[in-house]
């Protein structure tokens, strides 16, 4: 008889074991998506296999600028957005440790002394005093028996959320990088149009220095004189445009650091970075390496879990329980083994009627998952778009700028040609005038373009997730 006790119980156990192992969540899959071999948008610029010295984690370093690598250690530092996004995330891994603890049993101590009388005329009383003293001091455990797998999917859910978080911590990490990055570029690129225009204002008041002498002399009229001070006074109105823009971009970065703008600043400088050729893999390693995609692929994990844990509800929740502890009637020999109490049980909870609500939690749960889904594949697709739409926007854009650098060329040689035909008495003002524009209007141009061009590199930078050496750090 003892062994046929054995045996049930070791049935038992091994039957509770393997209904421990249940889990009512479908099996996870990350949803498939369409990935090109390559990336179709290709050129003079893409860099056909990535450079092995290229700066990988800190990718702005390949811009070669102190004072860029400065910056973004400081909006690491200081940016609020950044730290609202780190108290997210550790927000959401104290979730995980609450629903962490829920796997283990929960045990509370308790202590209480109390005074108590009882009513004379109480319903079905039976002696006893009535008046007396109740102390106790006990502890109680209770544990809720995963046997559906509630629990654990409810860890799996948060983990993955807390997953999902960190690549969101991750994301915010790289576009405030890549924002810091692209606005100081901006504001080198004003800077050089801010000393071309301060060369050329110097070169036009040259230019009405010698139209004024010429005319005290009589050699031309007042109307070149009217030409070459309109000449001067437009480029000086150009030189507070682009002084008013710069102030605006020096106060978008003191934001991003984190600091007031009146109490911050950044000194002139006029020469641009080298555009940084930005190793461009295969397009299947962007899935594993922008955080934006982790973060949706993880909230998809997140929702599978879900449809576990709204499936567990349809089948009993089982608990044990247990209470142990002393109990006198306000002696003062509490302590003693004679004054000791337990209570082992278990509770056993099925819903018999909800009206629908578990079927509705369960569908809700299924809804959310293809939601998630659905927005994974979207956020994949548009990754792919942006990489192809930066990859062409730096292909076409160094075309560009060898065809205005040539432009340039000739811009000022017929400018040099007008001014000496101007001197020479051979040709009008007008022509001077329209040739200083036309050089003044592609020399502007070619420095535009070459911050845009640097500007491109960085939404590239951002495009392929910042680190190409990996995934994305968290």
């Amino acid at each position: 008889m003892p062994s046929y006790r054995r045996l049930i119980a070791l049935a038992a156990l091994g039957a509770a074991s393997i209904l421990a192992g249940c889990s009512f969540a479908p099996l996870y899959k990350v949803p498939p998506t369409p990935t090109p071999v390559a990336y179709k948008e290709t050129g003079p610029w893409t860099p056909a296999t990535p450079a092995d010295d290229a700066p990988r984690g800190q990718w702005w370093l390949a811009y070669g600028d102190p004072t860029l690598t400065d910056l973004e250690a400081r909006v690491l530092a200081g940016n609020p957005s950044l730290a609202a996004a780190l108290a997210r995330y550790d927000e959401a891994s104290a979730i995980v440790r609450q629903a962490k603890a829920q796997l283990y049993p929960q045990v509370n101590g308790n202590a209480l002394a109390t005074t108590n009388k009882q009513s004379a005329d109480r319903p079905l009383r039976v002696g006893g005093p009535d008046q007396y003293a109740d102390n106790q001091v006990y502890a109680s455990a209770s544990y809720e028996l995963d046997l559906w797998g509630r629990v654990r999917n409810l860890v799996a859910t948060q983990r993955a959320s807390a997953q999902a978080s960190a690549a969101d911590l991750a994301s915010t990490r790289l576009s405030l990088q890549a924002d810091v990055a692209d606005d100081y570029l901006n504001l080198r690129g004003l800077d050089a149009q801010a000393r071309l225009l301060q060369r050329t204002t110097a070169a036009y008041q040259q230019a009405l220095n010698l139209t004024q002498d010429r005319y005290s002399g009589g050699a031309v009229s007042g109307l070149d004189v009217y030409q070459a001070r309109t000449q001067l006074e437009t480029a000086q109105a150009q030189q507070a445009d682009i002084a008013a823009q710069r102030a605006l971009m020096e106060h978008a970065i003191a934001a991003l650091v984190g600091l007031p703008a009146s109490s911050f600043s950044l000194p002139p400088d006029a020469s641009l970075p080298t555009v940084p050729r930005i190793p461009v893999s295969a397009p299947s390693s962007l899935l594993q390496r922008r955080p934006d995609i982790a973060a949706a692929e993880r909230r998809v994990a997140s929702a599978n879990a879900q449809i576990g844990v709204a499936r567990a509800a349809y089948y009993p929740t089982i608990s044990l329980t247990a209470d142990a502890g002393l109990e006198n009637a306000g002696q003062a020999n509490l302590l003693n083994a004679s004054n000791s109490f337990w209570t082992l049980g278990s509770n056993l909870a099925v819903a018999l009627f909800d009206g629908g609500l578990r079927k509705a939690q369960v569908e809700q749960a299924r809804a959310a998952l293809a939601e998630a889904g659905d927005n994974y594949k979207s956020t994949v697709i548009g990754a792919f778009q942006e990489v192809e739409d930066n990859l062409a926007l730096c292909n076409h854009l160094a075309v560009e700028a060898d065809r205005q650098s040539a432009a340039v060329t000739s811009a000022r040689a017929a400018e040099d040609l007008a001014l000496f035909r101007y001197q020479q008495g051979a040709t009008t003002y007008l022509d001077v005038v329209t040739a200083q524009t036309q050089t003044l209007t592609a020399e502007r141009a070619d420095l535009e373009l070459a911050a845009r061009r640097l500007r491109a590199s960085v939404d590239l930078v951002r495009a392929l997730g910042g680190d190409w050496d990996g995934p994305a750090r968290g």
